[in-house]
């Protein structure tokens, strides 16, 4: 395989949408055409923190990292938040995965960012088969209020 990571792009919409979509489905989530579409308006803009990478196999789009970048109170700069990341179900085992996460770190260690870090369904064995060859898990649980 030939994998190419790089920035989602104005013409990687409807590729990223094919997995977005499969990722809401994985999740179970049904998101209002609105809020993607919003979330591609932020991605492609360049006031946005909000930013996608896209791992491609030729013009294949196989996964998707989006994450942003914020200040920290516990470090003398900033963080980054990896919020989504999804494997199309045919590339899953293929190393898409941990190229992804491999890239955002490396990218974020060109920023001068100082962490990395996400979340995962505590369910989802296979992503934190991967996630723990990269750090143990570390006792947090996260809490959501809707507003």
């Amino acid at each position: 395989m030939t994998l190419t990571i790089r920035d989602i792009a104005p013409a990687d919409r409807a590729g990223w949408e094919a997995l977005w979509s499969a990722y809401l489905a994985f999740y179970k989530v049904d998101l209002s055409p609105d809020i993607t579409a919003h979330t591609w308006t932020r991605m492609m803009d360049p006031a946005s923190p909000l930013k996608g990478r896209l791992a491609v196999e030729g013009d294949q789009p196989l996964g998707f990292a989006l994450h942003h970048h914020h200040c920290s109170t516990w470090v003398m700069g900033e963080d980054c938040y990896l919020e989504d990341l999804f494997v199309a179900p045919e590339a899953r085992g293929k190393g898409v995965g941990r190229a992804l996460i491999d890239d955002l770190r490396d990218l974020a260690k060109a920023r001068g960012w100082h962490r990395l870090y996400w979340h995962t369904d505590e369910g989802n064995a296979r992503a934190r088969a991967l996630y723990d060859s990269y750090a143990p898990y570390d006792g947090h649980v996260r809490y959501r209020l809707k507003l």
